[in-house]
């Protein structure tokens, strides 16, 4: 039988935080971005901050209210994923088969390392003890003889328990997972869990006993994999390959203040594009599909728009996807303040092979100046060179490239 553990971080950002500074060790603690600007979200909160009901995600003003002594931290992005690196690193010691599930998260499977370090509640121990030594973050383990398993292991019950650890056995799956709501299992949003109760299905248990022709008639084969979750049943492993090769490559950005006018908007998609392209052109792919999502500023009177357009050729100079990212937004754009911009390239394929044309015949120069523009910024940095357009009030380019992930490093 497989042995599959789900790893988590308790709280990480704000537990690195106060191993980084020891006078946070008996404070609340919050990392969040700039209250000034709209990144003034919680990314973290430590235990004693969350038992003040302040809860990831929440505005950072909220947050104060309910608890008005806490230390509100900036994030610090660069030392963040240097230790996640190195997280994965040490669980690297216990099984070569560990998959990053997200920044504090990783699957490792130890089936075959029980013989080296004994049973899966010994390894567990030894995992959260080489953590804690090198980082002082304590970690949460989830079991489970599958990734869902183990996943939902960790989040309904080793967050829960003393130790941190819970070994959610699928012939156990009636008495500790099918009493839970069907808003705790692994999948289910606020969305899904309201349309599942308008269906009487109140509980994980009802969900599994649900027929799955009956969720597949209705979600197609998502109500399958809704079933199979809740009966404690899946067929993917751990694979250390699992992030390796971008089905698509984007980039958005929240913005400062509401952008209005078309010039001031046309400026960050610029350097948007830039982005994605120059992304591409390292993993050299190019893009055929290309994306533009515009997210409204008014939280009263939503609007938003998501459009997508397919080229004859793949592309991934910046000029050519910003020409038709430009055509997207000027047709679907109604002047509606814009809070959000996000733009991607889809249907990615090598770069080793071009489309000639006879009809663009500076193609090749523009490639040409792409990668020449790469090789500067990847020696001297990514403000070495920057369009014009970018030294504009509306740019964004020279404050970005200060962060990782939209936060400071």
């Amino acid at each position: 039988m497989k042995v599959i553990f789900l790893v988590d971080m308790q709280s990480f950002y704000a537990s690195l935080e106060k191993a980084r500074d020891p006078r946070l060790d008996d404070k609340p603690v919050i990392v969040a971005g700039d209250p000034k600007r709209r990144s003034g979200v919680v990314l973290a909160a430590c235990p004693l901050a969350k038992k003040r009901g302040v809860k990831n995600a929440s505005r950072l003003w909220e947050a104060l209210q309910k608890c008005p002594e806490a230390v509100v931290v900036p994030p610090r992005m660069e030392d963040y994923v240097i230790a996640a690196t190195g997280i994965t690193a040490i669980l690297e010691t216990f099984t070569p088969l560990v998959e990053p599930y997200s920044i504090d998260e990783q699957f490792m499977d130890v089936t075959g390392s029980q013989k080296l370090f004994g049973s899966p509640y010994k390894i567990a121990r030894m995992v959260q003890t080489a953590i804690w030594e090198k980082y002082q973050v304590r970690a949460r383990v989830g079991i489970g003889e599958n990734k869902v398993l183990a996943k939902m292991a960790c989040d309904n019950f080793s967050k829960k328990s003393k130790g941190g650890v819970f070994w959610l056995k699928k012939d156990e799956l009636e008495e500790h997972l099918w009493p839970l709501p069907v808003g705790s299992m692994f999948g289910v949003g606020s969305r899904m869990e309201q349309h599942l109760r308008n269906m009487a299905i109140r509980t994980i248990g009802h969900l599994a006993a649900c027929p799955v022709e009956r969720l597949k008639k209705r979600w197609g084969i998502n109500g399958h994999v809704l079933w199979m979750t809740a009966n404690g049943i899946d067929y993917s492993p751990v694979s250390i390959g699992s992030h390796q090769g971008e089905k698509t490559i984007g980039h958005g950005m929240t913005l400062p203040y509401d952008y209005t006018t078309r010039r001031d908007i046309r400026v960050v998609l610029l350097e948007l594009c830039e982005e994605v392209c120059s992304r591409a052109r390292r993993s050299h792919v190019m893009g055929q599909t290309i994306s533009l999502s515009v997210s409204g500023g008014s939280y009263m009177i939503p609007a938003s728009f998501h459009r997508q357009k397919t080229i004859a050729s793949a592309t991934n100079v910046t000029m050519e996807m910003y020409s038709y990212i430009c055509e997207l937004f000027d047709k679907f754009w109604d002047g509606f303040p814009v809070r959000r911009l996000a733009v991607s390239l889809d249907k990615l394929q090598s770069d080793k092979v071009v489309q000639l044309s006879l009809f663009e015949q500076d193609r090749d120069r523009l490639l040409q100046i792409g990668s020449a523009m790469d090789r500067i910024k990847g020696r001297y940095g990514q403000t070495s060179i920057i369009r014009a357009s970018s030294l504009l009030s509306p740019g964004q380019a020279r404050e970005r490239a200060a962060k990782i992930g939209g936060h400071y490093k």
